[in-house]
């Protein structure tokens, strides 16, 4: 019997269930999600789904939980509590001992992960779950790479299926270059995954009108990018980010762009309730000193904002009293 297996032509000796094609190719079931003829298959189901004849079987799992924090600031994100508010990819370092690290150095408690086929040549090949223990990290499943609607909503699906979590991160891009948000797709990815019952954090432009409406068809967070992804030139326009925050009713995290510390110091100081990076700390001559870094300016930006700012005046105000000179 011949399928078509990660988009690749694959010829079975005999008849199998979902169960027996993952146990003939050695891969652990509850590390990976399977999806038959473009339909996630349920893992109740993997024993009882016989494949036939050109099936075309998809067998993908994350590559780069949540821990409860109780304070008196928390960053709470449909209905979950996190002292973090640095959010960071996993993706673009060296290996995944460097990726390990460098999360741990950020501090962060929600890292964003990607779906991909795995490798059947190789199933004990390491996984970014033998180096992230998902029950210390929340993985936020992302579609990073998707250009439609439906890619992303079945990229999210499966997501859901590998790992069980319905919390995750939408983004639909309109072009390879500028990776610009593709908000027409994104909309109607929104829709559908909401209505699937999908907790949604949305990548966007900085656009009020384009965030209040995220929000209010149900998106649990609102992501405006600060710049393009992996740009690093910082947050380009303040203002709208003020305006989107001022409106919101939901999160709204920074996403895309940072640089540098300051950078994310200054989101925060806008009053950002969070900050998403990934090539800032993984791009830096020393990862982990910049994972450091970060998370200090996302920390140092936030207490900055509660604190509050003086205003800004055209004259000076001296420091010290004049009452009381003796000259």
């Amino acid at each position: 019997m011949r399928i078509q297996l990660n988009g690749e032509t694959t010829d079975l000796t005999e008849s199998l269930t979902v169960a027996g094609l993952l146990e003939h190719l050695r891969f652990d079931a509850g590390r990976v999600a399977v999806e038959r003829n473009l339909e996630v298959v349920p893992r109740e189901h993997y024993a009882t789904t016989r494949l036939t004849e050109a099936d075309r079987v998809e067998i993908v799992h994350f590559i780069g939980g949540g821990m409860e924090a109780v304070e008196a600031d928390p960053l709470v994100i449909a209905g979950r509590r996190f002292k973090s508010r640095l959010l960071v990819g996993t993706g673009k370092y060296k290996d995944f001992e460097e990726t390990a690290q460098a999360v741990a150095a950020s501090g962060a408690e929600i890292v964003t992960v990607a779906v991909r086929r795995v490798n059947v040549s190789d199933p004990k090949a390491p996984m970014l779950t033998d180096y992230l223990d998902p029950k210390r990290y929340l993985y936020l499943p992302n579609t990073a790479g998707c250009f439609t609607a439906d890619e992303a909503v079945r990229t999210l699906r499966l997501a859901r299926e590998a790992g069980g979590w319905n919390l995750v991160k939408l983004e639909v891009l309109s072009d390879p270059k500028y990776l610009w948000p593709n908000n027409p797709e994104t909309l109607l990815a929104a829709e559908k995954l909401i209505a699937e019952g999908f907790e949604v954090m949305v990548y966007t432009t900085d656009d009020p009108y384009l965030c209040k409406r995220f929000e209010e068809m149900g998106c649990v967070a609102v992501m405006p990018l600060a710049a393009p992804i992996g740009s690093g030139l910082g947050v380009r326009n303040p203002y709208t980010i003020k305006i989107i925050i001022e409106e919101a009713k939901v999160p709204v995290l920074v996403d895309a762009g940072v640089g540098c510390a300051s950078d994310a110091a200054y989101a925060m100081e806008l009053g950002c309730d969070g900050v998403l990076m990934n090539t800032a700390i993984a791009g830096a001559r020393d990862p982990i000193l910049m994972a450091t870094a970060m998370k200090k300016a996302v920390e140092a930006g936030r207490a900055s904002y509660r604190a509050g700012r003086i205003p800004r005046k055209l004259y000076a105000s001296a420091s010290s009293p004049l009452d009381g000179l003796f000259f």
